[in-house]
């Protein structure tokens, strides 16, 4: 159900709206009255023509270099684009004579470039297509403008890691994306140099344009005289309106269900685990360096696995790290290795790799078949298998908008392999997800994983992601590295609190050693362990966990402790008990624990590590 728009609103509209549509109407009436025996219609459509032509020739003149110039404007910040930026957007500010008399100073016959051509700029066909450009170019400039401006860059930077150079992705993505908003501005610059009237008569009188031809037959003839001239005006202002709110659009489909159609089917393993060859060699290696503002990113990493994971909190250079391992960032300093290719002397579209941004920067002009096709090595024996290994073959004439997230995905994953990337880059590629699928997805990109030879490096916020995904893990905050290490060391024995803290991490503390194996973790609170190890003196500050199965409540317990909270996680219910100002997360179905109540607590020394700070 719609609505009501606020009736302040709907007045003001349907004001300006009847005022507009009123001279349409007032001029019906005026059909029977008009003198169209005296009309010159040799004259009139030579006028038409005239202008016509000259519209034309000023609107291919004006797309040949407005689009490229909304192109630059858009993709500019510095002060100097955008003080052009408002010098060319000055015509529309300007009243039509005054646009005339500058032109004059350019190409009347007395300037210089007047004197150069002879006058031949000025009262002549010529004349009327630079006065036309003038005044309308702006029009076209500004869509192309705005139409640039609203392309996501990612498509550019996907494009750039699918082997294409720039003025590739210029004629290939980024202007069939922005072409709908650009023909609507090209149409509306057309009809603006067409009904041009006051910088045309300034500048060429003759031929007689048809907004100076029905300037001159009104001062001869007078108002009798205009209905036969403005039919031909408005039936093409008509056509040219229509043209420029008129787009292409696909109709919504709704998109598809999870009935398996997000799940990778893990056919013809066999096959493809042959196809792929020995990669044991190929590893991944870097050291970023970048310097952003007050923000500074400085991270090594020399993993010794193919399945790696970035995670860290927003704003922590996870994005930015990859991009600067895709090429995508240019920084001298920084050193990327791929086996024994030195990845930091190539630009992106040289370095054989897939980038999957969030939203997986499937090129939306592009059906399946042109997006797997659209890799400049793409091998076509290599994307029939990928279509067929992931269940895309029914789909390859849909659009991005008509597929699945699911689907998405395995068209981007199938994109990149079939120029058999060696690397294969994911920024948070489940993020904008629901829950089952979000872990549906997973799942069926573990599963691809383990069937391809390109090392994956997903960059997440999520440590039951990183931990699915990858065998080792970067853990990043402010753009530096607080551990790193194998999933299974960095998880049972994190570096830091805020490390801990940023890995999900619960029952973790900071302490120090006693004698006979015990650890302080609090004043007043000291637990065993099981071990200390000879390397962990007395007095010695370490880190701690204790497992939560060692952690029970029990009517004896060894530890009084307070009831905070109690709570769902995945559906299954968490206590969490304060014992001396610390806090431990136990799992416990038991019905009878409220917040806010005193317990009992026994901690299991089996269940208790403990390691160097």
């Amino acid at each position: 159900m719609k609505r009501a728009a606020a009736r302040p609103l709907l007045w003001l509209a349907a004001l300006l709206a009847v005022y507009l549509c009123a001279p349409f109407i007032a001029s019906v009436p005026q059909l029977g009255s008009a003198d169209w025996a005296n009309v010159d219609w040799r004259a009139t459509w030579s006028a038409v023509g005239v202008s016509a032509a000259s519209a034309t020739v000023a609107s291919f003149v004006i797309l040949l270099g407005g689009v490229p110039l909304g192109y630059f404007l858009a993709r500019s910040n510095s002060r100097r684009m955008a003080l052009l930026g408002f010098i060319v957007q000055l015509p529309l500010a300007l009243p039509p004579l005054t646009s005339g008399v500058l032109l004059l100073f350019l190409l009347g016959p007395y300037s210089w470039i007047g004197r150069f051509t002879g006058g031949m700029l000025t009262d002549s066909f010529a004349g009327i297509v630079l006065a036309e450009v003038f005044v309308a170019a702006p029009f076209l400039i500004i869509a192309a403008k705005s139409a640039f401006a609203a392309v996501d860059p990612v498509l550019d930077d996907v494009a750039a890691t699918l082997g294409h150079h720039a003025n590739s992705r210029f004629f290939r993505v980024m202007l069939p994306v922005a072409w709908p908003a650009i023909r609507a501005g090209l149409a509306l610059a057309w009809l603006r140099a067409f009904g041009e009237f006051g910088a045309t008569v300034m500048v060429a009188y003759h031929p007689y344009s048809l907004p100076v031809y029905t300037y001159v037959v009104f001062g001869g003839q007078g108002l009798p005289a205009m209905m036969p001239l403005l039919l031909p005006t408005l039936a093409i202002a008509i056509v040219c309106a229509a043209l420029s709110i008129y787009s292409l659009r696909q109709p919504n489909s709704a998109e598809q269900t999870e009935n398996g159609d997000d799940a990778l089917e893990p056919a013809h393993t066999a096959e493809l685990t042959a196809s792929r060859g020995d990669a044991n060699d190929l590893r991944l290696s870097f050291h970023l360096r970048r310097q952003l503002g007050a923000f500074d990113l400085d991270l090594g990493w020399t993993p010794a696995t193919r399945r790696l994971a970035i995670i860290g909190p927003s704003g922590s250079g996870k994005s930015l790290a990859l991009r600067l391992i895709a090429g995508l960032e240019s920084n001298e300093t920084s050193h990327v290795r791929l086996g024994a290719t030195e990845l930091q002397t190539l630009p992106p579209e040289r370095r054989q790799i897939g980038y999957m941004p969030q939203d997986y920067g499937l090129f939306p002009h592009m059906n399946v078949a042109r997006q797997l096709a659209f890799p400049v090595d793409a091998d076509p024996a290599s994307a029939r298998y990928w279509l067929d290994h992931l269940g895309l073959s029914q789909l390859v004439a849909r659009l991005p908008h008509q597929l699945s997230f699911g689907q998405r995905q395995r068209v981007a994953l199938a994109r990149a392999l079939t120029r058999h990337s060696e690397l294969l880059l994911f920024d948070e590629p489940f993020a904008a997800l629901d829950t089952p699928r979000r872990r549906l997805l997973q799942q069926s990109l573990r599963a691809l994983q383990r069937e391809i030879s390109a090392v994956t490096i997903i960059v997440t916020h999520d440590p039951d992601e990183a931990a699915l995904l990858a065998d080792e893990v970067l853990v990043v905050e402010q753009g530096r590295v607080l551990q790193a290490g194998a999933i299974d060391a960095v998880f049972e024995r994190p570096a830091s609190m805020r490390a801990a803290a940023l890995l999900g991490l619960h029952n973790v503390g900071e302490g120090s050693m006693r004698a006979h194996g015990q650890v302080e973790i609090a004043r007043g609170l000291t637990i065993g362990t099981r071990e200390s190890g000879p390397a962990l003196a007395e007095g010695q500050k370490v880190m701690w966990r204790a497992s939560s199965r060692a952690l029970l409540i029990a009517p004896n317990g060894a530890h009084a402790g307070h009831i905070d909270s109690v709570e769902l996680r995945r559906g299954e219910r968490y206590v969490r008990v304060n014992i001396a100002g610390v806090r431990f997360d136990i799992a416990s179905e038991d019905g009878r624990l409220r917040e806010g109540t005193p317990c009992r607590i026994d901690i299991d020394p089996a269940g208790v590590t403990v390691w160097a700070a």
